[in-house]
């Protein structure tokens, strides 16, 4: 676990740095259009990398992905400070989710692939949620302080060079076997609790290294099988990014207290994705009723932001739920991850652009209320196509039977 270190504080700094301009969005662009185009212009940069990092992970290793998202969030953050136009703000923006595309899908991959992936895919995830607080609550509270607006930039762009060092000592981790070696060593075919029925198992062991064509056809197959659940991490995850970018505009509140109201959301995500694998959860299942709920508790944030905390705790569930399914069903988790965060970052991008649009064009409730109807239509949708519980992972261990 200590060689893990730097890939968990990297995702802490890296989330902190991006959040560092949510507190301080009405001082950075005028109206919600273009505070949330600000918003999502990072996630849109993050959006393009993570399937070309994913893939580029099971090619070459996730360490040099690591390294370099790393540096690249640090260059960004050196150029938010540097910053004189929106336009330098906005491909600023984008460079930084260059950055946290390169690092969240490798980072991911490095750490899903293996036996305890719950556990250290819960920590990433954990430590990916207390980084958005701290750089939401930080930033709040040192601009209130000193009234410079990028000062929270300024921190979490200086923290950024711990992981960035720290992963200059990493060596590639080759004591545990990624998952279908395990499923092959156990005599599994791997085909056991895949919904479609077909593993890589059949076809490459994690050992054998696969052609870009080879990556690119089992992509190919994985979105079609998993269609579903691809639309339940672009929709249920964008939800949270929607509800961020329309709130400094809507509250109308003090950086500050924006910053705690907010991360509030964050911290419950962090309470539930470390606590929620211990529950064995059918994952389906879980993404369902965390759907219905998540409607309700949506319309609760619009009355009152006591309404983050039951969002980022549903919020933390669906993402657990995604991954366990995912480490289940594919042997090889580079490419999968690509197409995870590809999904995340589609949804971080596209429903805040949505909401802003329509918190301006119709009216607050109506940009709320969309986010509900929206997690509802998952709820209606979600174990379609090849997407149901898997009982078992492949190594053959129970999981939920």
């Amino acid at each position: 676990m200590k060689s893990r270190i730097p890939v968990f504080l990297g995702v802490f700094t890296v989330m902190a740095l991006s959040n560092a301009i949510v507190p301080v969005l009405p001082g950075l662009a005028e109206g919600t259009v273009a505070q949330s185009a600000l918003y999502s212009s990072y996630f849109f940069g993050a959006l393009i990398l993570v399937l070309p990092a994913g893939i580029l992970a099971d090619r070459i290793g996730e360490l040099p992905l690591i390294r370099a998202g790393l540096l690249l969030t640090t260059l960004s953050g050196v150029l938010l400070l540097a910053s004189s136009s929106s336009y330098m703000l906005l491909f600023s923006r984008f460079a930084e989710g260059f950055g946290a595309g390169l690092f969240v899908a490798s980072g991911l991959a490095f750490l899903n692939a293996r036996p305890d992936d719950a556990r250290g895919s819960g920590i990433f995830l954990a430590m990916l949620n207390v980084g958005l607080v701290v750089g939401l609550i930080g930033t709040g509270w040192i601009v209130d302080m000193t009234g410079d607006r990028y000062a929270g930039v300024m921190l979490f762009t200086v923290l950024s060079l711990l992981p960035l060092l720290a992963s200059m000592l990493m060596k590639p981790d080759r004591e545990t076997s990624r998952r279908g070696e395990a499923a092959a060593g156990s005599g599994h075919s791997g085909t056991e609790g895949n919904p479609g029925g077909k593993s890589d198992l059949s076809r490459n062991t994690p050992t054998e290294p696969e052609t870009f064509r080879e990556i690119l056809a089992r992509s190919g197959r994985v979105i079609r099988q998993y269609f579903w659940l691809w639309v339940s991490a672009v929709i249920m995850i964008g939800i949270t990014g929607a509800l961020t970018a329309i709130y400094p505009q809507f509250s109308g509140l003090s950086p500050a207290i924006i910053g705690l109201q907010i991360a509030a959301m964050n911290v419950s995500t962090a309470v539930a994705v470390l606590i929620v694998p211990r529950a064995n959860l059918h994952p389906i299942t879980a993404i369902r009723v965390s759907a219905i709920l998540m409607a309700g508790a949506v319309l609760l944030s619009f009355y009152t932001p006591w309404g983050f905390i039951p969002v980022g705790f549903l919020a933390g569930v669906v993402m657990i739920g995604q991954l366990t399914f995912l480490s289940r069903v594919e042997p090889r988790q580079g490419a999968v991850m690509g197409l995870f965060n590809v999904a995340s970052y589609g949804g971080m991008t596209i429903l805040p652009f949505i909401a802003g649009v329509v918190a301006q064009e119709v009216s607050f409730f109506a940009a709320f209320a969309t986010s509900m109807l929206s997690a509802l239509f998952i709820a209606a949708t979600i174990g379609r196509c090849g997407c149901s519980d898997p009982g078992k992972k492949r190594d053959g261990r129970k999981t939920g039977d």
